[in-house]
C-alpha cells in the first residue's frame, strides 16, 4: 500500500507545499514573496500575511500536480519550527485543520531535520546514492549554521553550531553593505566568479571547539568598507567582484575548516551537506576537491531540495509515518530548533 505525504513548510517567506508517494517525490511547489526585497530582508508581519494567502492555491496545486485526489493523503507534515513564529503558526494552523476535516494523521517535522534528511529524497527513476549512517551534516543557510552527526534518521547529535549569526545571513548582510539587492548571497556567488578571492582580508573568528561565530567577520567588512569609502566613494563599484570573491572566501574556508576538524574528530568521511547555502558554487567546487584530495564521500541535494522547501518535510513525515509517530490538535510551533 502506498503512503502519500503532504508536507507543507512555511517556517520563513516561502510557502510550500510537497506530495509524496512513500520516498518518492510527485510534486513540489513554492511561492516566494518579492515584497521582501524592498527592505533588504524578510519582514515577518509582511511573511505571515502572504503565508495567509498562497497556502491554499500552493497546495492545491502540489495535489493536482501530482495526480492524487486529496482524499488518497496518508497523512499531513508540517513545519513545526524554527522559524518565523507568525508564518509558522498559518503552515501549523491549516495542517491541522486540513488533517482534521480529512480524518488523516498530523505529523510534525522539525525544520533542520528536514534539511537533512532531504539527502534521502528520490525522484521516480532517480538513482543518486544515498549517504550511510553514520554521517556527518553540514546544514548551513540563511537562519542556521551546524554540524551534525547522523547516526540513523531520528538519532542526531549536534557537534557544533553558530553561537551568533548564520553563514547565509552573512552573504545577505554583506550584499547589503555592498548595495546588493537582496537576497544577496546568488547575486555575491555570480560576481565572485570574476574576481581574486585573495585580494582583500578581513578579520576571522577564533572561536575554539566545533562552533562558528561569523558577527566579527560581518563587522571586519562593514568597517573595512567604511573606511575605504571614506577615501574613494567608488571604492566598492571599482572592487566589487573582487569584494565578492574576498567575502565569499572568507565564509567558506570557516564553513570547510570545521567541517574537517569534525571529520578528522570523528573519523567519519561520510560527508552530507544541507541549506540553501550548499548551492554556492564555490563551496560545491571546494567540497569536490575535499572528495579529491581527503577521500571523502560528499553527499548534496539536488538544487530544488537545498533551500527552504516542502519536499523535504514530506520524505521526514514519511519516516515518521512509518514509525506512527503522530501528534494531536493542541500542537503549538517553535521559533528556537529543539535539535
Amino acid at each position: 500500500m502506498n503512503i502519500y505525504i503532504l508536507g507543507i513548510e512555511s517556517s520563513c517567506d516561502d510557502t510550500a507545499a510537497a506530495i509524496s508517494e512513500n520516498d518518492i517525490i510527485l510534486s513540489n511547489i513554492t511561492a516566494g514573496q518579492e515584497i521582501h526585497r524592498n527592505f533588504g530582508g524578510v519582514v515577518p508581519e509582511l511573511a505571515s500575511r502572504a503565508h495567509q494567502q498562497n497556502i491554499i492555491p500552493v497546495i492545491d496545486t502540489a495535489i493536482k500536480t501530482a495526480n492524487i485526489s486529496k482524499n488518497q493523503l496518508s497523512a499531513v507534515a508540517f513545519t513545526k519550527g524554527p522559524g518565523l513564529l507568525g508564518s509558522l503558526l498559518v503552515g501549523t494552523s491549516f495542517a491541522k485543520a486540513f488533517a482534521l476535516g480529512l480524518q488523516i494523521p498530523l505529523i510534525e517535522v522539525d525544520h533542520l531535520q528536514a534539511h537533512i534528511l532531504a539527502h534521502f529524497i528520490r525522484n521516480s527513476g532517480g538513482t543518486s546514492p544515498l549517504p550511510h549512517f553514520p554521517f556527518l551534516c553540514l546544514t548551513v543557510s540563511g537562519g542556521h549554521t551546524q554540524i551534525v552527526i547522523v547516526h540513523d534518521y531520528f538519532k542526531m547529535e549536534v557537534l557544533g553550531r553558530t553561537i551568533d549569526d548564520a553563514a547565509g545571513e552573512t552573504f545577505d548582510k554583506a550584499a547589503k553593505i555592498m548595495g546588493i539587492t537582496y537576497p544577496g548571497g546568488p547575486i555575491i556567488d555570480q560576481l565572485a566568479k570574476n574576481g581574486d578571492p585573495d585580494r582583500f582580508k578581513f578579520a576571522r573568528p577564533n572561536i575554539p571547539g566545533l562552533d562558528f561565530s561569523f558577527s566579527g567577520l560581518k563587522t571586519s567588512i562593514l568597517y573595512f568598507l567604511r573606511d575605504r569609502l571614506k577615501e574613494d566613494p567608488g571604492f566598492i563599484e571599482k572592487n566589487k567582484n573582487d569584494l565578492c570573491a574576498s567575502v565569499q572566501s572568507n565564509i567558506i574556508d570557516i564553513l570547510f575548516s570545521k567541517l574537517k576538524m569534525a571529520s578528522d574528530t570523528t573519523r567519519i568521511t561520510e560527508i552530507a551537506i544541507a541549506g540553501g547555502v550548499s548551492a554556492n558554487s564555490c563551496f560545491r567546487k571546494t567540497m569536490e576537491k575535499a572528495r579529491e584530495d581527503l577521500g571523502w564521500s560528499i553527499y548534496i541535494p539536488d538544487q530544488e531540495y537545498t533551500t527552504d522547501n516542502a519536499a523535504m518535510i514530506a520524505i521526514t513525515g514519511y519516516f515518521k509515518y512509518l514509525k506512527r509517530d503522530f501528534t494531536d490538535q493542541s500542537v503549538t510551533p517553535y521559533v528556537r530548533s529543539i535539535l
